[in-house]
C-alpha cells in the first residue's frame, strides 16, 4: 500500500472522505446506487432484455449462409465429376471383361458366341454386365464378317461397345470405346 494514502472504505462513504477536497466530491465516488455485495450496477431494462434473448443477427446469419452457399458452389461439381470419372471407370472395366470372355469363349469353342446370353450359359458370365451410362444391359454387339469368321456358317460376336449415345469426358463417344 502506498504510504500516505488511507483505504477508502466503500460501505461507509464518510469514513475515509475527509481526504478529498470536499464532502460533496467524496460522497458521489464512493456512493453507489446499487447494494454493496453485488459487483457491478444493474443493467438497464433493455440491456437485460437483449442478455435474456440470445441469437444471432440477420448480418451473422447471411455470413454463414454466403459461406455454406460458396463451399456448395465449389463442392457439388466436384462431386458430380468423380461420379462420371467413377462410371467411366466402371465401363472400362465392363467391356474388358466382356471382350475377354468372349475371345476366350471362341478360343474354348470354335466359334464366336451368337449372343451375350451364350456366355453366361456357356458358365463365362454369372450374369451379364449393366452398361453404368445407360444402367441396362442392353450393350451394342460387333459381329464378325462372313469371310473371317472361325465358323463361316454361323458368325457371332466379336466386339461390344457401350448403347450410350453420350460423350464422355475425354471428348469421345462412350459407343466408340
Amino acid at each position: 500500500m502506498l504510504r500516505g494514502v488511507r483505504k477508502l472504505d466503500l460501505n461507509n462513504p464518510d469514513r475515509g472522505a475527509r481526504e478529498f477536497r470536499s464532502d460533496a466530491s467524496a460522497r458521489r465516488f464512493v456512493r453507489r446506487s446499487f447494494p454493496a455485495d453485488q459487483v457491478t450496477p444493474p443493467m438497464s431494462s433493455s440491456a437485460d432484455s437483449r442478455k435474456r434473448l440470445r441469437g444471432f443477427t440477420l448480418l451473422e446469419l447471411m455470413i454463414v449462409i454466403s459461406m455454406i452457399m460458396i463451399l456448395m458452389a465449389v463442392a457439388v461439381p466436384l462431386y458430380n465429376q468423380s461420379i462420371i470419372q467413377a462410371r467411366e471407370s466402371v465401363l472400362r472395366s465392363n467391356l474388358s471383361t466382356l471382350r475377354s470372355v468372349i475371345s476366350q469363349y471362341t478360343l474354348d469353342k470354335q466359334k464366336a458366341p451368337q449372343s451375350l446370353d451364350d456366355l453366361v450359359t456357356g458358365g463365362y458370365l454369372r450374369q451379364i454386365p449393366v452398361d453404368p451410362m445407360t444402367r441396362q444391359t442392353n450393350w451394342e454387339v460387333v459381329q464378325e464378317e462372313i469371310e473371317l469368321a472361325v465358323d463361316q456358317q454361323d458368325p457371332g460376336i466379336t466386339d461390344v461397345h457401350s448403347a450410350s449415345s453420350a460423350t464422355a469426358s475425354d471428348g469421345t463417344a462412350y459407343s466408340t470405346w
